[in-house]
C-alpha cells in the first residue's frame, strides 16, 4: 500500500504481538484485526496493523521500540520522528513504524486517552467505558472489544467497516449492541447501524 510517507508492508500480527509482549504498560490489537480476532478467523485481506495503549504509557513503549523509526502525526497529515523520551502533545495519537528509514512502515500505534479509571472517546468525550471493559482477554493478550472498535469505523464507513460490522454483528451480545447504539445515539444519531444493532438477529 503506498502512502504520501512511503510503502506500507504490514508485519505478520503475531510478530508485532510478539515485540509488544516486551512492554509492562497495558496494549492492545486494535483496527480490523480486533474484529477478525473476535469473529475467530480471516474473512478480509488486512492492510496494516493497529496496537493501541494508554497516552500514559506512551514513554514506555516509545522506549521498547528504541531502535526502530518511529513517527508521528503530532499536526493532521503530517509525520515526523518521535525521539526517545519524548513527551507527545495531547493531539498526537497516531504513530506509524518501521525498522529503518529506508524500510517500509511494518506497524501503527494508537494513544488512546484515560481518565482516571475510565476511557473517554476522543472524538466524543460523553461516550465513557471503564478501562476493564475496554478490551477483551485473547490468548495471552488483550483486543479492542467489537463494540468499541465498531464506534471508531463509524464515523468513515468504508466498504471494509461495512464488513467489519456485518460479519461481527450476529456475535454481538445485546449488552455489546446495547452499548454501541447508545454511543452511535451520541455521536451519530442518524447512524444507519442503529437500525440494524436494534433489529437484526
Amino acid at each position: 500500500m503506498e502512502t504520501p510517507w512511503g510503502p506500507w508492508e504490514a508485519a505478520p500480527l503475531d510478530e508485532v504481538i510478539a515485540l509488544m509482549r516486551g512492554l509492562a504498560a497495558p496494549w492492545w490489537v486494535a483496527g480490523g484485526y480486533a474484529i477478525e480476532l473476535a469473529v475467530g478467523h480471516p474473512y478480509r485481506e488486512q492492510e496494516d496493523v493497529d496496537i493501541a495503549r494508554l497516552r500514559r504509557d506512551q514513554l514506555a513503549v516509545r522506549r521498547l521500540l528504541d531502535g526502530w523509526d518511529v513517527h508521528a502525526a503530532v499536526v493532521p497529515r503530517t509525520l515526523r520522528p518521535w525521539a526517545v523520551d519524548e513527551v507527545l502533545p495531547e493531539p498526537a495519537h497516531d504513530i506509524w513504524v518501521r525498522e529503518h528509514p529506508d524500510g517500509p512502515w511494518r506497524f501503527q500505534l494508537m494513544l488512546d486517552e484515560a481518565d482516571g479509571k475510565e476511557w473517554p472517546y476522543r472524538r466524543d468525550p460523553r461516550i465513557r467505558r471503564p478501562l476493564t471493559e475496554l478490551t477483551v482477554e485473547n490468548d495471552g493478550f488483550h483486543r479492542l472489544a467489537p463494540e468499541v472498535q465498531l464506534l471508531y469505523k463509524s464515523k468513515s464507513r468504508r466498504p471494509k467497516d461495512e464488513t467489519d460490522f456485518e460479519v461481527v454483528l450476529p456475535l454481538l451480545s445485546d449488552g455489546q449492541r446495547r452499548w454501541l447504539d447508545e454511543a452511535l445515539a451520541t455521536e451519530h444519531a442518524t447512524h444507519p447501524w442503529r437500525e440494524r444493532l436494534r433489529h437484526d438477529p
